[in-house]
């Protein structure tokens, strides 16, 4: 299970948004549907997940019916408000969302299109553990709209997947992106990197294999050590080694000349795209500042610089549903200048940059110490846009240190 809840204002229980709030009908609107069940908990993971023993009365059979009640209650919130918005982009999140029957997540789906609408060509994703993708549920999830499928590959080395807790077999991969493929979907592959025990040579294996699959998208994450997890404390104990900073700065350097060198570009830090290819729109409208409504427990919404967020655990989510209430815990609205560093944080992450215009004038006088140090492109910066070098990818912390310091 995730860590606590960030603190905040109570939220209203009818969930109904502040009066005073304005929200802008051209900012585009997206949806994450948060399915939190796993059939076992990776030692790294900190997100909101349960398995069948920590559910503690919570159906899973039950829980699309649910989460359908959260999307009506967005519907009547929303158009209180007077703006309801055709969604651009939708997520099914986890936790494995294909632990439930693939009609349980059309049938989700069809409830937020028939809420909101959807546009023409909207990106909709599903994430999957390998294991749980077959050719009749990737045929199944495609005819109830889904456009494209993000599978939990992490390693394709079996000792790097068993450090990781993961239970799926290294070809299964292979057969689950085939069986993405043939139903017309587009392939995402998530990786990690800087597992206990994986070499250079470890990395260099799975990154050659996840190329050879030929998605469209591959995301490459750095292991880190969430508090509260198996593996912190294992860590604690002596039993595996912390993450070594060094290795993997170089487990990015060789992920980013892979990737290069095999036709993906990068566009945020962390995630490329084959050229020509869609990146992640959803991820992207996160990145961007975009609006967007979080179904499920512990799941997160954003609408107009107004923040809120769901009771974490999926028994608490459905009793206050079934009583008609809104199931969020709290509500923020975070102060101009912690909107600014986020702005930053995100935007300078991107390769498409942060306009430089943007920034304050005694920012925007250290541009030049950070292209001086390398961590700054200075052709792009002469055209008004912040984008970080290789160098500054890894130091990124440190570039938006100096930006808002």
């Amino acid at each position: 299970m995730a860590g606590p809840l960030p603190l905040g204002d109570p939220a209203p229980v009818d969930g109904r948004l502040p009066a005073d709030l304005r929200i802008d009908p051209a900012v585009a609107f997206s949806a994450y549907l948060h399915v939190p069940f796993c059939r076992v908990r990776c030692g790294y993971c900190d997100f909101n997940t349960y398995t069948a023993s920590e559910l503690r009365g919570a159906r899973q059979d039950a829980y699309a019916d649910t989460l359908i009640g959260e999307i009506a209650l967005s519907r009547a919130v929303l158009g209180e408000a007077g703006a309801l918005r055709p969604m651009d982009t939708v997520f099914f999140g986890g936790g494995t969302p294909t632990l439930l029957p693939p009609g349980d997540l059309a049938r989700m789906l069809g409830a937020a299109i028939d809420a909101f609408g959807i546009v023409e060509g909207a990106e909709v994703t599903v994430e999957a553990n390998p294991d749980t993708v077959t050719p009749a549920i990737a045929a199944e999830l495609a005819a109830a709209g889904v456009t494209r499928l993000s599978i939990g590959m992490q390693s394709a080395v079996p000792h790097v997947l068993a450090a990781l807790d993961r239970t799926h077999r290294p070809e299964n991969v292979q057969t689950a992106v085939e069986a993405a493929r043939a139903a017309g979907l587009a392939v995402s592959v998530d990786l990690i990197y800087g597992a206990p025990g994986e070499s250079l040579d470890d990395w260099r294996a799975s990154l050659r294999a996840a190329t050879e699959l030929a998605p469209d998208h591959i995301s490459a994450y750095a292991l880190i050590i969430e508090d509260g997890t198996k593996l912190a404390r294992q860590i604690r104990r002596g039993e595996v080694p912390a993450p070594d900073d060094d290795l993997q700065a170089d487990m990015y350097e060789l992920a980013d000349g892979v990737l290069r060198d095999t036709g993906f570009d990068w566009y945020e830090v962390s995630n490329w795209a084959r050229t020509g290819a869609q990146r992640s729109r959803h991820n992207m409208a996160y990145w961007r500042g975009s609006d967007w409504w979080g179904f499920g427990p512990g799941a997160h919404s954003h609408v107009s610089g107004l923040r809120w967020w769901n009771v974490k655990h999926p028994a608490a989510y459905a009793q206050r549903l079934a009583m008609g209430e809104s199931p969020a815990a709290g509500t923020e609205r975070p102060d101009p200048a912690a909107v600014e560093l986020e702005r930053i944080l995100l935007r300078s992450r991107m390769a498409e940059g942060l306009p430089l215009t943007g920034l304050a004038p005694d920012a925007r006088t250290r541009v030049a110490g950070l292209i001086a140090d390398g961590l700054v492109d200075p052709a792009a910066a002469l055209r008004g846009t912040l984008v970080l070098t290789l160098r500054g990818r890894l130091l990124a912390d440190a570039v938006v240190r100096a930006l808002t310091d």
